[in-house]
């Protein structure tokens, strides 16, 4: 049987509520193996387990019911070892890291921001910015709405300044946000974002980054700011210090 890993704790982190049931039809009771100074909450790894809304939950369930007690390091859902023995073999191997990342991410929370382009209103922003543009609009309005060749030009223009613009507010998003962060994570490009930021925060702080948001917001009318949070820290439990960005290793790896 295959173990489903939750999350990665202290061994001295207080015992979980009687009962606790994680993902499955009917749900695997969830019980936790200790090695060393390190323990993981666990469960047996339901056959063909998708992404349900019904076992996202029950893996959302168990992360906030222990994270009530103290700093747990939370897996992403899908997490699943071949069984216990691997899994305390990982804490074993890797304690020095899980103990680090347990020391920095305690009292921490995660928010993840996506920024998107309002069309219409970065086009005016643009067009506002470049005269260029505006001198060459004009000059096809005049000439009835141009000849094919300016009209092409205008829009290769357009489109040029538009993708300038996406860097510099994705850039704009960060330097106004990152301060109030004890770190960043770059979340992976998407079709439609031009910033995916996972942002580390003390819990104490968060008031100041949402009010950072709204600044953006008011300063930014041409972006779309989505915000997401309080989460656990998941993008933050790899890599450690000494990780390279792309490690997935052990428990942590996703599947």
């Amino acid at each position: 049987m295959s173990t489903y890993v939750y999350g990665i704790t202290a061994a001295a982190h207080p015992a979980l509520p009687d009962g606790m049931e994680g993902v499955g039809d009917p749900p695997r009771p969830v019980r936790v193996l200790t090695e060393g100074e390190l323990a993981a909450i666990v469960s047996d790894a339901p056959e063909g387990l998708r992404p349900k809304r019904r076992d996202l939950l029950a893996h959302q369930n168990v992360l906030a019911e222990s994270g009530g007690g103290g700093c747990v390091l939370p897996m992403r859902f899908g997490s699943v070892a071949p069984d216990d023995d691997t899994v305390t073999g990982v804490l074993a191997e890797r304690a020095d890291h899980y103990l680090e990342r347990l020391r920095t991410l305690d009292g921490k929370v995660e928010y993840n921001v996506k920024a998107s382009h309002v069309e219409e209103a970065v086009l005016h922003r643009v067009m506002s910015e470049r005269p260029e543009l505006r001198a060459l609009a004009e000059a096809n309005r005049k000439a009835g709405g141009g000849s094919y060749e300016s009209r092409l030009e205008l829009g290769e223009m357009v489109a040029g300044a538009v993708k300038a613009r996406e860097a510099q507010d994705a850039a704009e998003v960060r330097q106004a946000l990152e301060p109030e962060a004890s770190a960043v994570s770059v979340g992976p490009e998407s079709t439609g974002w031009l910033v995916n930021l996972s942002f580390l925060l003390d819990r104490h702080s968060t008031e100041t980054f949402l009010a950072g948001v709204e600044r953006l917001r008011k300063s930014h009318p041409h972006l779309d700011l989505s915000v997401n949070g309080p989460l656990p820290p998941y993008s933050f439990v790899e890599p450690g210090p000494s990780e390279p960005a792309a490690s997935t290793a052990g428990a942590a790896r996703k599947q």
